[in-house]
């Protein structure tokens, strides 16, 4: 597992691994340390973006994750360019809103930011397009989000109609680009255009591997915009990163991914969302265990029951004892698996309770994995008919890959 350190503007990761000495305890005798190159951050490189700024009138999407690491501590992107004299006229919040606080899918309201006296827009409110009028009298738009390489992870489709409304108002667009978790495979169902929508606005599997900055590329190049429009867009780059680059995010990213280990599996556990199945919500352990009710309890050993908490009001099977699996120390996936999925449905008491249909295609992106699970396919069997989709997307997502 990698630890982070961050020290003078940059995020040093250290990666350990066992050496040989027998079977002695982990000591420092035994454990092998490696220091790989500091990763930095598209935010870090002010070099080479506040020249983009200068005399300009700014607006920035932005949330918590939304930072420049500082020896000390890191701040907030938004606190730092106001310091360096960049002319901020507005903020733009994604879901979970500009500090991150909102549960999934919870409406955020426009505001003021308390620190910065700063105007806050909504983009996951009223609104989840900004307007010509919310654009007005703007230069130029920054968008600085961390992102985790999964496609009904909404920050993607947020990116996409920045763009689409920063090219129809003929403003440029700056990337700042960070390491995607995720990025070190692509894996499962491919939207269907049938069911694009928030959840997945692009033909695209359900993990991409590409950072939030290639998948820009991407998407203006491909004419991926309304209207097949292009927009002014320039990637910030990151440094000393690649896709085989283990990463720890410091920050949350959203309330209910709270570690790697949720973030690592939340392409397989995310497709939870779609059925009335609890998958750690209402717990310290969201996106690493699920359960439900009605699954047969002599087949389990492991229970809990969800409460209310941080980012999650009222999480799936409120106040029940559910029954499933503790998922906490699961080995690094590279790879979408079915095989809880298939376990909890194959397990369900009550088959009928098991999917929320519209939801669960809407995650999907496709209404044949519903299909196909319920017919009794095995996983191997499933995974054989995302392949075609697959090769063909990656055959695209290789002319944009810049690391």
């Amino acid at each position: 597992m990698p630890v982070l350190y961050i020290i003078k503007n940059t995020v040093f990761i250290w990666f350990f691994a066992l050496s040989s000495c027998g079977n002695q305890p982990k000591t420092a005798c035994s454990i092998y340390k490696t220091m790989a190159k500091p990763v930095i951050v598209g935010a870090n490189q002010t070099e080479n973006y506040l020249p983009l700024l200068s005399n300009k009138s700014v607006g920035i999407v932005a949330n918590q994750t939304s930072v420049i690491f500082k020896e000390e501590k890191h701040t907030h992107l938004v606190d730092s360019l106001l310091s360096l004299g960049v002319s901020i006229k507005k903020v733009f919040a994604p879901e979970h809103g500009f500090r991150g606080q909102a549960d999934a899918g919870e409406k955020v309201k426009d505001g003021v930011d308390t620190k910065t006296g700063l105007p806050i827009i909504s983009l996951y409110g009223k609104n989840r397009k900004p307007s010509k009028e919310q654009l007005q009298n703007l230069d130029v738009v920054v968008f600085d989000i961390q992102d985790v390489g999964v496609r009904f992870y909404t920050y993607i489709a947020t990116l996409q109609l920045v763009m689409e409304a920063c090219a129809e108002n003929d403003i440029p667009i700056i990337v700042l680009d960070r390491p995607n978790p995720n990025a070190h495979y692509v894996d499962g169902p491919t939207m269907e255009e049938a069911h694009t929508g928030f959840l997945g606005m692009t033909q695209i599997p359900l993990v991409y591997g590409m950072t939030i900055g290639e998948y820009a590329l991407m998407i203006n190049e491909e004419r991926w915009l309304k209207d097949h429009k292009k927009v002014n867009l320039k990637v910030i780059p990151l440094q000393n990163w690649n896709h085989k680059t283990a990463y720890h995010l410091p920050i949350r990213p959203s309330p209910n991914l709270p570690n790697d280990v949720a973030i690592n599996l939340y392409p397989s556990l995310g497709l939870f969302e779609g059925t009335n199945i609890n998958a750690g919500r209402g717990t310290n352990f969201q996106f690493q265990r699920y359960g439900a009710s009605f699954l047969d309890d002599s087949q389990y050993n492991f229970t809990y029951t969800p409460a209310p908490n941080f980012g999650s009001k009222h999480p799936k099977e409120e106040g029940k004892k559910v029954f499933g699996k503790d998922l906490s120390i699961i080995p690094t996936m590279s790879e979408v698996t079915l095989v809880w999925l298939i376990d909890a449905y194959t397990n369900a008491t009550d088959k009928t309770r098991v999917f929320n249909e519209e939801s669960f295609t809407k995650h999907a992106g496709t209404a044949k994995l519903q299909q196909q699970i319920e017919a009794g396919l095995s996983e191997e069997e499933i995974k054989a008919t995302w392949q075609p989709d697959l090769i063909k997307f990656k055959k695209i997502r290789a002319k944009y890959l810049m690391y």
